[in-house]
């Protein structure tokens, strides 16, 4: 089986439906071969992580038409990409909400680096993924993932590439403080 990335239009779900949809999708795709792992729910599109033939992605796409109009598809497989496109992507996943392919993307930068970079790196990744964590209704296990994030991000310097990196540890403050993770972009 292959796995897919499958964002869905949303009009009207929250992170708190994300487990619903999860047991909808694979009520919708039990007459398939395939394995919805998980929802993620963000503004305007609803993310499921699946495993399916490639042959049967149409027919699973398909099923999912309920929850949502197809809005994208992404196959993923492990690629290996330059870094100015890994950071390029990851910035523009995280500004669109799609943060476990931010985490992803960083991740291969991440591969590449080393020393204190490869710490500021490790400190985007974190937050990507406490935001991929809220999008599953699991706010606390994001906002308990600031911390750690804030520890690698450390006294790395200002900026990385594009990415304001003092303006990511104040937004982190904010949201330790208030105890709410917030979105914004990179």
């Amino acid at each position: 089986m292959a796995r897919f990335m499958i964002h869905l239009k949303n009009e009207k779900f929250k992170p708190s439906d994300s487990r619903e949809l999860v047991n909808k999708a694979r009520d919708l795709c039990s007459d398939i071969k395939s394995s919805v792992r998980v929802a993620r729910v963000a503004s305007n599109f609803v993310e499921f992580d699946v495993e399916v033939e490639k042959e049967n992605l149409d027919l699973l796409i398909k099923k999912l038409n309920p929850i949502g109009q197809l809005d994208n598809v992404r196959h993923i497989v492990e690629e290996k990409i330059e870094k100015e496109v890994g950071i390029k992507d990851g910035i523009n996943y995280f500004n669109n909400e799609r943060f476990w392919e931010c985490h992803e993307a960083f991740e291969g930068v991440w591969k590449g680096c080393y020393g204190r970079e490869k710490e500021l790196v490790q400190g985007i990744i974190l937050l990507a993924v406490a935001f991929a964590h809220s999008q599953k209704n699991d706010n606390l296990i994001g906002i308990g993932m600031l911390d750690r994030s804030l520890e690698k991000l450390g006294k790395s310097p200002s900026s990385y590439y594009d990415i304001d990196v003092d303006r990511i540890r104040n937004k982190i403050v904010e949201m330790k403080k208030s105890n709410n993770l917030a979105r914004f972009e990179i």
